[in-house]
């Protein structure tokens, strides 16, 4: 029998994970199907509970659910629970296994595909949820010379940079601390764009000469934050699809114990 894989989330219809997934497959010759399933927000856990019973083997989780897919494993791998949030769970015979491959997606993507140096650069990332948490410590391992999250809220900030402090140093910030600073690596992780008050919140001002900005979220077209930051004289940029594409790779070798070749991935969603 076709081994069921899926990644769930709420939206999930825009997922280009059903692509990556299939094409890691043909590469690897793995007998597997993938597609996407959209929980109700209120109904994660049960829609899992009925993947599982319908045989299905691995999910990768995107927003809303990466907390609740967290509390649902039954064992966590260490990543997971440092990261305090999962994205990715293999069915095994004692129940789901938990893990987060989103920190070592980016580091990949940024290091080795794009050529961004990370050790001793000055690192910001722009938002304090859910997808900050999963890429916190990968960057704290590049040795960067400071790594600092910064938030509209920044109390959230303060008590996310408390909780990963066991792992290196990490500096909160306010918005208005932010002025007057430079960084070297611009990270925008927040859930929703460069809005409106957003281009008031972030000065303009943060980027080094040089710098690289980085949009965890992906796009056919720039996003509102590489707008943005265009618009302030960066000129080295990426959204996030080469970090959905390592992640998925990562998420791939748990589950099939193969590493696929991500290349000619990028070429297939992403034509020159």
């Amino acid at each position: 029998m076709t081994d069921r894989y899926a990644v769930i989330g709420n939206p999930v219809a825009h997922s280009k994970s059903p692509l990556i997934q299939a094409a890691f497959a043909r590469v690897t010759a793995q007998d597997l199907v993938y597609e996407r399933i959209l929980a109700p927000l209120d109904g994660f856990a049960r829609t899992v509970a009925a993947f599982a019973a319908e045989g299905g083997m691995g999910l990768n989780v995107t927003v809303p659910f990466k907390v609740q897919a967290h509390a649902l494993a039954r064992t966590l791998t260490e990543r997971a629970r440092v990261a305090g949030a999962v994205n990715t769970l293999r069915r095994d015979a004692d129940g789901w296994l938990g893990d987060n491959t989103d920190g070592v997606g980016l580091v990949r993507d940024l290091r080795d595909n794009l050529g961004v140096a990370l050790a001793d650069r000055h690192i910001l990332i722009l938002g304090a949820g859910g997808a900050t948490r999963g890429i916190v410590v990968p960057l704290l391992e590049a040795r960067p010379r400071t790594l600092t999250i910064a938030n509209r809220t920044v109390d959230k900030a303060v008590m996310l940079a408390a909780e990963f402090a066991a792992h290196g140093e990490v500096r909160a910030a306010s918005t208005a601390a932010l002025e007057g600073r430079r960084f070297d690596v611009v990270i925008h992780a927040t859930s929703g764009g460069v809005r409106n008050e957003d281009r008031h919140a972030w000065p303009s001002t943060l980027f080094a000469r040089d710098a690289f900005a980085y949009d965890l979220s992906y796009a056919d077209v720039p996003t509102e934050f590489l707008r943005w930051a265009h618009g302030h004289g960066v000129v080295r940029s990426a959204d996030g699809l080469g970090m959905l594409i390592e992640q998925a790779a990562e998420s791939f070798f748990m589950w099939r114990g193969v590493r696929p070749d991500t290349r000619a991935v990028f070429g297939l969603l992403r034509p020159a």
